[in-house]
């Protein structure tokens, strides 16, 4: 049986070291699989699709959706390995395996200074970047007919070209546990997905922020509600905009959301319930409070100083957007300010770990950012830097010591992924599926694409 001669990945690849694997890949397997170039991103960086198979059936896999999320990376080139040395995978050989190796290869790039490891939450969090929310290629908040971003226009139209049966969106979660996010039921998935997280000491996320509002389908596998038009704050919370996940249900694809963590919390799995969710509700919104003013009280401090600083606009852009939720998430936290707000669901322990894990995580991307518009600025004016060094290191010893975050090595997490979305693949191909078809009809055991005259 023929295997991939590649070296097993055992951190997250780059931009550039994904192209270049799977051109390698390609090399060795042209009969089989091939490369093309789908799209360019506003910065010029390609866009690559990585084909694998002949099936008339097309499954579309989504990786780099999230700048700061690159896990998907490592597993498309671990599901290409994995189709390619068993062809039967998924049960279904009439499958033909589309891999998008990364929707956004510019905000990718930025995040870039901590993928080559040693992997420790100060790093990740010191190299942090995300874009702001209108800059996130996945959302449609105006709908797809008014889609700006050429990666957002990239991802419409291949879905669009090829009608998939399945789509998986490739996220991770970096303190947490693993879920799934679908369009539709997909009946047996969650017994799948708790299996493989057993198997692997991937802890579930019962309780996942994400998905607070959301139904459950089964243990850390929740249902995406239908979009529905709503303020930006509400947008960034809940998702409660159009989005690239629900576009082609017009073709009948099913979408998977596949979040796998980077640093594990066991209690996330804890679904008994909590014997004072209201005090701990209350701690969390007190301190989401102060540290949104801190925050705020250290922005203004620096932001006179960053009118040379290169890339400033795109670093203070999800700044903006985290110091716009944080107060309103407070807010509707705190069982003293709920009012008229939207009431929350009963809480587990589970919800109230992930409530206080996705506090901290608002506070400590935003210092992350601050402390990167800072070095970036080359010069530190206002003093801010030893104070955001000291919060970020006191932060992520809470993440550490107080929850018990625990580094998951990326060859698990990418393992993981790649199981949970063929379970996906072998159930959602039990459903009667119109008009998959891919753009391709006259792919052949031709050359790959020469990737390296790009």
């Amino acid at each position: 049986m023929w295997r991939c001669a590649l070296p097993p990945l055992l951190r997250y690849p780059s931009v550039d070291e994904l192209g270049a694997r799977a051109a390698a890949l390609v090399a060795r397997r042209p009969e089989k699989a091939r490369l093309r170039r789908v799209g360019t991103s506003r910065a010029g960086t390609p866009m690559w699709l990585l084909s694998v198979g002949h099936g008339e059936r097309q499954a579309l896999v989504v990786a780099g959706p999230h700048a700061n999320e690159p896990v998907g990376g490592a597993t498309v080139l671990r599901l290409a390995e994995r189709v390619l040395a068993e062809p039967g995978t998924g049960e279904d050989s009439d499958v033909t395996w589309n891999l998008l190796l990364c929707l956004d290869p510019d905000g990718s790039r930025r995040n870039e200074g901590w993928l080559t490891g040693p992997y420790s939450l100060g790093r990740y969090f010191r190299n942090f970047f995300r874009p702001g929310f209108l800059e996130q290629p996945e959302w449609l908040p105006d709908g797809a007919g008014a889609a700006a971003l050429p990666e957002t226009r990239t991802l419409l139209d291949l879905q669009d070209e090829l009608r998939p049966f399945l789509q998986c969106s490739l996220h991770g979660v970096d303190v947490g546990g693993g879920f799934v996010e679908l369009t539709r039921d997909l009946p047996g998935l969650p017994q799948r997905v708790a299996h493989t997280a057993a198997r692997l000491g991937i802890p579930l996320e019962l309780g996942a922020y994400d998905a607070l509002y959301w139904p459950g389908l089964g243990p850390a596998v929740y249902r995406i509600p239908p979009p529905r038009r709503g303020d930006l704050a509400a947008a960034i919370t809940e998702a409660a905009v159009e989005s690239t996940w629900f576009h082609p249900v017009r073709h009948g694809t099913v979408t998977a959301v596949v979040e796998a963590p980077m640093w594990g919390v066991a209690s996330v799995a804890d679904g008994a319930p909590h014997p004072d969710p209201d005090a701990v509700l209350r701690t969390v919104s007190r301190g989401l409070r102060h540290d949104t003013r801190l925050l705020e009280r250290l922005l203004a401090r620096i932001r006179p100083h960053l009118a040379d600083t290169p890339d400033a606009a795109r670093l203070l852009a999800p700044v903006d957007d985290y110091l716009l939720v944080c107060p309103g998430l407070a807010d509707a936290w705190d069982p003293g300010a709920l009012g008229g707000g939207r009431p929350l669901p009963p809480l587990t322990a589970a919800h109230l770990v992930a409530l206080r894990i996705a506090g901290r995580r608002l506070a400590l991307r935003t210092a992350g950012l601050l402390h990167r518009l800072v070095r970036g600025a080359g010069r530190d004016p206002a003093c801010a830097l030893p104070e955001l060094e000291r919060l970020i290191e006191e932060w992520c010893a809470d993440y550490r010591d107080g929850f018990g975050a625990r580094w998951v090595p990326v060859a698990r997490q990418a393992e993981y992924q790649t199981r949970v979305v063929l379970a996906a693949a072998r159930l959602a191909g039990r459903f009667p599926h119109p008009c998959s078809r891919s753009g391709e009809p006259d792919w052949g055991p031709q050359a790959a694409v020469p990737i390296h005259r790009e």
